[in-house]
């Protein structure tokens, strides 16, 4: 085969570790981002935050043969400080040293031998980083790590069962869900344990009647008609008015109060609407889901990454700076740098650096990125900010993406997991974008405005006769938005709104 030599042109995109790095840091969240900035300030000795909380500018190095002066070392270019703020630093120290001797000057020379320095003089509490397991935990003081299947377990160690009846009730609380109904029949457990004990399918059921009388009531259900009935013979001593009827309601009809079938009702029970009404709200005070208050829940934090404010009649958009601490290069370190050194120590000392750099480059894009695109979609979603929901518009990625002139899947990243702050509440970026719906005049409404316009009509609403899904569909249409019954349908899901027949009360 015959050698040759051929040149060939070709573009192609190459993925380079700094275009990596900004990439991934585009789409962490705020938390997620202050643990990566944590991890290279303890692998990276180039790295330091910077604690000079008045500059908002980047940090330069000592000396233009230690570094360029082209690298950016933080997020803005900080101002050098002047000789005019040299003089007032050391007029501050000087004012401090005199106070101290002041100071030193009140001190008695001799205390009471029965006293102590904090009964003389006001000592401030001091927080050390070291003894963090001595502080109090303010935020779970008051939390329960308890899960329902540990409550239950509690009370059972506290009843008098048997050796056998404690297996029993294990197995059943160990098939008991976080709402507190069983997800297992009685048969099923027989049949699981019936082996292992050698037991009778009624000694089950009478375990599982003891565990339904465990707190919170309700507890241990079949279902939600015996769970009410469990909590309503629980207040059998409290001597309710409309008890009795209550009581006889939910035995024997249920499948009427479930269906809003009210007109049955009292023909059955023979009882008038005010009767039946105040018999519902009975009910109704009863919890349909008992585990729920039992089972924890942690609270969960939003950090925004972006404020939004309205000044003098302007929208302005700015970057939460405490979200994310400030980086800059370590200039003890870098001036220990030699150019011309190629030892093992200096060429990693170098590479540190360089890494040093291109991080805090890349968080200065990615702040740069999403104050652009938080500015876009407030110059975009004025009419919410200033009117609600109703006055959303419709927004896509594409349209964000023209006004910054970056891709989309740019737009998708630096949206994803950020939270603005508004004075309407904290939201998503994401939930600034929606589809839109045409009108009759030729116009767009957008996704988010036809759920709050769907959600006003239900709001207002008759309670006896509650709007259909094609009722609200023509509504909608009368006021020129061209929206589909199956349309509603899904948006009505979307927010948990059940159907009309599920929507019917009395009045």
């Amino acid at each position: 085969m015959k050698q040759s030599l051929q040149l060939r042109l070709g573009q192609h995109l190459t993925m380079t570790p700094q275009l990596q790095q900004a990439i991934r840091l585009l789409q962490l969240s705020t938390i997620e981002l202050q643990t990566e900035i944590q991890q290279a300030l303890e692998s990276n000795p180039m790295l330091e935050v910077n604690e000079d909380s008045d500059s908002d500018g980047a940090e330069r190095e000592p000396s233009e043969q230690q570094t360029s002066s082209e690298d950016t070392l933080s997020y803005s270019e900080r101002a050098t400080q002047t000789e005019h703020e040299q003089a007032e630093s050391r007029t501050d120290f000087e004012a401090k040293d005199r106070d101290i001797d002041l100071q030193k000057d009140e001190i008695p020379q001799d205390l009471p031998v029965d006293s102590s320095w904090e009964d003389t003089y006001d000592v401030p509490m001091s927080y050390n980083g070291a003894s963090d397991e001595n502080m109090p935990d303010y935020d779970n003081r008051n939390s329960s790590e308890d899960s329902l299947q540990d409550h239950l377990l509690w009370q059972m160690r506290l009843t008098p069962f048997s050796e056998t009846d404690s297996a029993i009730a294990t197995a059943i609380i160990d098939v008991i869900s976080d709402d507190g109904y069983l997800t297992q029949s009685a048969e099923q457990i027989w049949e699981d344990l019936k082996d292992e004990l050698e037991i009778e399918l009624d000694e089950v059921e009478a375990v599982l009647h003891r565990v339904q009388n465990f707190d919170p009531p309700g507890v241990g259900a079949r279902g939600l008609r015996e769970s009410l009935v469990i909590q309503l013979k629980q207040l059998a001593g409290e001597k309710l008015p409309w008890y009795d009827e209550a009581l006889l309601l939910v035995e024997e009809h249920f499948e009427l109060l479930a269906n809003r079938d009210y007109t049955q009702l009292m023909r059955r029970m023979k009882i008038s609407e005010d009767d039946l009404q105040e018999i519902v709200k009975l009910i109704h005070t009863l919890n349909p889901r008992p585990g729920s208050q039992i089972s924890p829940s942690h609270a969960e934090y939003v950090i925004p990454d972006v404020f939004v404010r309205k000044v003098k009649g302007v929208w302005q958009v700015s970057l939460n700076g405490e979200s994310t601490p400030r980086l800059k290069v370590n200039s003890m370190y870098a001036g220990l740098i030699q150019r011309a050194d190629k030892s093992a120590d200096n060429t990693y000392m170098q590479s540190q650096l360089q890494e040093a750099r291109w991080l805090i480059k890349s968080l200065q894009s990615r702040s740069e990125t999403l104050l652009k695109v938080a500015t876009c979609i407030v110059e975009r979603q004025k009419g919410f900010l200033e009117h609600g929901e109703e006055a959303m518009k419709a927004l896509v990625l594409h349209d964000v993406a023209e006004v910054v002139e970056m891709h989309e899947s740019t737009i998708s990243r630096i949206t994803n997991k950020k939270y603005m702050h508004t004075p309407r509440g904290i939201f998503e970026l994401k939930y600034f974008f929606s589809s839109h719906v045409s009108t009759a005049s030729g116009g767009e409404c957008s996704s988010t405005a036809i759920r709050a316009l769907i959600k006003k009509l239900v709001a207002s609403e008759e309670v006896r006769k509650p709007l259909s899904d094609s009722k609200i569909a023509k509504i909608l249409s009368e006021q020129g938005i061209n929206v589909a019954r199956r349309t509603v349908a899904k948006y009505r899901d979307a927010m948990s709104i059940p159907p009309s027949n599920e929507r019917k009360r009395l009045a």
